[in-house]
């Protein structure tokens, strides 16, 4: 008997202890479960983030540049509208009196079909290059240059300041600069001639450049490229009745046995946006 109560008692007891283990175990699973830390994953996040900024900046980046492409493209249209342009098909012949052209959009015209008109004798090479300038007229205008121009008379000094005051010599500043220029009839470029007064007149800023200088760099490439090119030239002053301001001036230009330099053009002596009095050389905004 007391065995049996012996044996009972030792079973309840461990009966006792395994179901106290349990409740150990239960707890501490319980309270791993609520200590556990929950961890977020912000890497998208982040790149969309990142994302963001650099649109944002590429978009100013793109702004900016197609502002500046919009001011340059104003810019050049302003340009565009202020420079009549240089060349144009328009002819008109020899027999034209260039004086009693009415100016009408276009600054430069052909004349002749183009043709310079020098006769043979005229294209001789025989004498070598040369230079001459005409005589100033009652007036003191300047009246005509011709040349055969070659390598021989290029100058290699560097052009000085020009002083000599041309007749009709009003000048003023405008929006793109002077309204005037000195020009020259034969560039200095080709014979080295800066203040002679037969070689100088009154022109406007656009009849200088670009429309003469245009011609002129056609035939100071051609030059320039053999000692042994010459190239026949001749500018003409055209002045109606006693101005004291050309109306524009003829050019005219060939090659010695070549078409390579061959033209006969009249550029009309105008700049847009003003009105020039060519009896004195006074002007004023249109």
């Amino acid at each position: 008997m007391k065995k049996s109560l012996t044996l009972t008692i030792s079973i309840l007891a461990l009966l006792g202890l395994g179901l106290s283990g349990c409740g150990q175990q239960k707890s501490t699973a319980k309270s791993a479960s609520s200590s556990t830390k929950v961890v977020y994953d912000h890497g998208p996040q982040k790149k969309a983030s990142s994302l963001e900024k650099a649109n944002a900046s590429e978009k100013a980046r793109l702004d900016q540049r197609q502002s500046k492409l919009n001011r340059q493209q104003a810019s050049l249209k302003a340009a565009k509208k202020a420079t009549p342009a240089p060349h144009t098909t328009t002819t008109k012949s020899s027999g034209v009196n260039l004086a009693n052209l009415t100016y009408s959009g276009q600054q430069e015209i052909t004349v002749n079909q183009n043709k310079p008109g020098f006769t043979r004798a005229q294209l001789s090479t025989s004498h070598g290059a040369w230079a001459t300038y005409a005589n100033l007229d009652s007036l003191n205008r300047v009246t005509g240059a011709s040349a055969l121009l070659n390598q021989s008379l290029m100058p290699s000094a560097t052009r000085e300041p020009l002083t000599v005051d041309p007749t009709g010599w009003h000048n003023k500043r405008t929006q793109h600069g002077w309204l005037y220029n000195r020009s020259h009839l034969i560039g200095y470029q080709f014979t080295g001639q800066n203040n002679n007064p037969k070689n100088l007149m009154t022109g406007t800023r656009t009849l200088n450049n670009p429309s003469m200088l245009h011609n002129e760099m056609d035939v100071a490439t051609y030059l320039k490229s053999s000692k042994r090119h010459y190239v026949r030239y001749a500018v003409t002053p055209v002045f109606k009745g006693n101005e004291l301001v050309a109306r524009g001036v003829q050019m005219r230009a060939q090659s010695v046995g070549s078409n390579a330099v061959h033209f006969n053009v009249y550029i009309f002596n105008i700049e847009p946006g003003y009105t020039i009095d060519y009896a004195t050389g006074y002007s004023h905004v249109s």
